[in-house]
């Protein structure tokens, strides 16, 4: 924390992720101290309503709001990491439009550390604008940004999807967002926020040889009734049991059986053009797929019950959901 003035910085890093928030505050004296971070922010979320004083002596910090007093122990601030930010020029984007392409791709990104090129998710250069893409190799997710220039023609970057929910959370400090690139970390800025993240090192999947180039089957069905019939389903889709999709010229009948427990079904009306077939997919990863598409309408593109299927929104081709089926018996 560090006050000049009127004007507080607050910063925070793990060597990976950097987050820094400036605040106007009411100061008395310029100075720098570094405090534990969780234990500081739990303190002040606890604090009763009113302002908050932070008075810092040799070793320690007194924290003070209302009749509530909090003494913690200082860190050295020489000691703090040397925080550095990507020197790139920076480029605008809109920051409500970012938000929306996020909240439909970043969920796609894998949690598991022993693979973290899937922990990532893929910036591209597309001809005519941006391209975003996250995949855990269970399923897909793709978002176009049409006429967002941020990369030069054929570029790519790989951005921690962890950097991207935090950023996701702010966005709504403004409404446009200065990204600046550097070689090996990229910094957001928006409002009074700047997060810079260090860039995840290697090559994507090449995702674009998982998409069929032809899907016989097509189904279309209304998005909320086919979310919420989904999510009812989901209550008897226990200890890993998928959700099946049974789709023919009659329409969707959804199923889940769990052995011991008992058994869900719930017919949809739906147009379905092709082959009568059944497909297992599972129930979390088809239900974030809805959840994200936008629009009134979905269509899911199949082949058969085990290659990967499409879920797509008539009236927003720059979306793309893929997910892999579920082999059942």
């Amino acid at each position: 924390m560090e006050l000049a003035g009127n004007s507080l910085q607050i910063t925070g890093t793990d060597l990976e992720l950097t987050i820094s928030v400036a605040v106007e505050v009411s100061g008395s004296a310029d100075g720098v101290v570094v405090l534990p971070g969780r234990l500081a922010s739990d303190i002040v979320r606890a604090l009763p309503a009113g302002s908050v004083e932070i008075e810092v002596s040799d070793d320690e910090a007194q924290i003070t709001a209302g009749r509530s007093k909090f003494s913690l122990r200082v860190l050295p601030a020489d000691e703090f990491p040397r925080v550095t930010e990507a020197n790139g020029q920076p480029v605008s984007l809109a920051s409500d439009e970012l938000a929306l392409a996020l909240s439909q791709v970043v969920r796609a990104a894998s949690n598991d550390d022993a693979r973290p090129i899937l922990t990532g998710v893929l910036l591209a250069a597309e001809p005519g604008g941006l391209r975003l893409v996250a995949t855990d190799s269970y399923r897909l997710a793709i978002r176009d940004l049409p006429g967002t220039n941020v990369l030069e023609e054929g570029q790519h970057v790989l951005i921690p999807s962890r950097a991207l929910q935090e950023l996701a959370r702010v966005l709504s400090a403004g409404d446009t967002l200065a990204v600046s690139l550097g070689e090996r970390d990229v910094s957001f800025e928006v409002g009074g926020t700047r997060l810079t993240s260090v860039l995840i090192e290697g090559e994507f999947p090449p995702y674009e040889r998982l998409i069929p180039q032809s899907q016989p089957n097509r189904l279309t069905v209304g998005r909320e009734v086919f979310l919420e019939a989904v999510r009812r389903v989901k209550l008897l889709a226990r200890e890993a049991t998928p959700v099946r999709l049974a789709m023919s010229s009659e329409g969707l009948e959804l199923v889940a059986v769990t052995q011991d427990v008992g058994q869900a079904h719930e017919s949809l009306d739906a147009k379905f053009e092709g082959t009568e077939l059944t497909v297992a997919f599972n129930p979390e990863y088809l239900l974030q797929g809805i959840e994200v598409a936008p629009g009134d309408e979905v269509t899911i593109e199949t082949v058969d019950a085990l290659k990967p299927a499409i879920l797509r929104v008539p009236e927003h081709p720059e979306f793309l959901y893929l997910l892999m089926p579920v082999r059942v018996s």
